[in-house]
């Protein structure tokens, strides 16, 4: 029997309250530029403040993968507290020992730190598909949306809204959000158990599979083994792969290719700078959220197949339209939107398509494989961007990575379901 699924059954509802309140803190990683900036005053390099982020990255996809093999052994409670302990640590930590050393804040809050979202990111969304077999999509793209939307609530503490760095200065802020982040990672846990065998919510049964787009989801629980030997998970990894890379590039130039583009088109600096900065924290920010919700919900009508492949399409689209959209304030706002909605859709729908093609019962195990292509496409996409803005030729970078997302839309169209032993 699973654990927690003894007795009486759990109000399902507890789970997406855990699940939020876990995703808010694993969002702690994309709230990193509120830091970069009094990082460089204290005299590190741009690059160095990269490091830690990149290393977070890396850190989180990896480990990701090791949390997948550890969940049947520890279960889910047990794992996400886990995670809400290592990156507690790591900030708390780092906030304590680190100071300005570029070295402690790599490990402690890069690494350490990184490895703590890894060891939690997956639990929610493996609980949540357990409990809401008719709601999959909407409960993946709910507890996903609460990790784009905490990026948003810990950049605006520390800066704008709380002035948390203003006040009590950068080490004292790592030490404060790793007590928050441990703290409500541990209490959202609580709530991170597995409903009996068998659980059914009251008045539902499972729909007959009426297309390839479901083909397993509930009849098959494939290993990562399996997985791994299947052609459908190289064309998922690859779809992946080419929509985190255009996401994260674009994520990268926000700021620094619609200021170059609006100074091209005659607004000044500040004006530039400004707009180009409204379209990254707001525009983007927020459509990134509600992408994930949004697209959890289309999912559950189009199917998710179907979803990934017209979500892809618009993205490269869009992608490639931007830098012509980036001149003019308004359509580089539209731009950012639908870039940020469409990225955002990528957290929601890849756990779908894991579960839907090779299993929802080992959708823990084997989502954190397809999830290492978020971790190759955030180096190649960034340092698409970066390589060829050294070179003076950011619309190239957006092509490249529009085109991208075309080729995916066709390939993740392809998949079909894969033959299990």
């Amino acid at each position: 029997m699973s654990e927690g699924s003894e007795g009486k059954i759990m109000n399902r509802g507890l789970v997406v309250v855990g699940a939020i309140l876990i995703q808010l803190c694993l969002g702690a990683i994309y709230a990193w530029s509120v830091f970069t900036k009094p990082l460089v005053e204290a005299g590190w390099t741009k690059a160095q403040t990269q490091g830690v982020f990149a290393a977070g990255l890396a850190s989180f996809a990896i480990v990701m993968v090791i949390a997948g093999r550890l969940m049947p052994k520890l279960g889910p409670r047990k794992l996400a507290m886990s995670g809400g302990v290592v990156l507690g640590l790591g900030y708390i930590l780092g906030g304590l020992m680190g100071g300005t050393s570029f070295a402690k804040i790599f490990v402690l809050i890069g690494l350490v730190g990184g490895s703590g979202i890894g060891l939690g990111y997956v639990v929610p969304i493996a609980v949540g598909m357990r409990w809401f077999p008719d709601k999959k999509g909407l409960i993946t793209g709910l507890a996903v949306a609460g990790f784009g939307f905490g990026a948003t609530l810990w950049v605006k503490l520390a800066g704008s809204w709380g002035h948390l760095i203003a006040n009590v200065g950068l080490s004292h802020t790592f030490v404060i959000y790793g007590i928050v982040f441990l703290v409500s990672v541990v209490i959202g846990g609580v709530w991170m158990v597995f409903p009996p065998e068998g659980y059914k919510p009251a008045g539902w049964n499972p729909p007959e599979a009426k297309s390839t787009d479901k083909p397993v989801a509930g009849a098959v629980a494939m290993s990562s083994g399996e997985m791994l030997a299947t052609p459908q998970f190289y064309m998922i990894f690859a779809t992946f792969l080419c929509g985190a890379s255009a996401g994260l590039m674009s994520i990268g130039l926000m700021k620094l290719f619609p200021m170059e583009a609006l100074q091209t088109a005659g607004l000044d600096k500040a004006a530039a700078s400004a707009s180009a900065g409204l379209a990254m924290a707001v525009f983007f920010s927020l459509a990134n959220g509600i992408g994930r919700i949004a697209w959890g919900a289309i999912c559950e009508k189009l199917g998710v197949k179907t979803s990934i492949a017209v979500m892809m399409a618009i993205q490269g689209v869009v992608v490639i339209a931007f830098q012509k959209m980036a001149g003019t304030p308004a359509l580089l706002y539209v731009g950012a939107t639908l870039i940020g909605f469409n990225f955002g859709g990528n957290f929601a729908l890849f756990p779908m398509m894991t579960a839907n093609t090779f299993g929802t019962k080992t959708v823990g195990q084997n989502y954190g494989w397809i999830f290492l292509s978020y971790g190759v496409g955030g180096i190649f996409g960034p340092m698409l961007g970066g390589k060829l803005g050294d070179m003076q030729n950011f619309p190239l970078a957006f092509t490249i990575c529009g085109v991208l997302c075309l080729v995916a839309a066709g390939i993740i169209s392809m998949v079909k379901p894969p033959k299990h032993a």
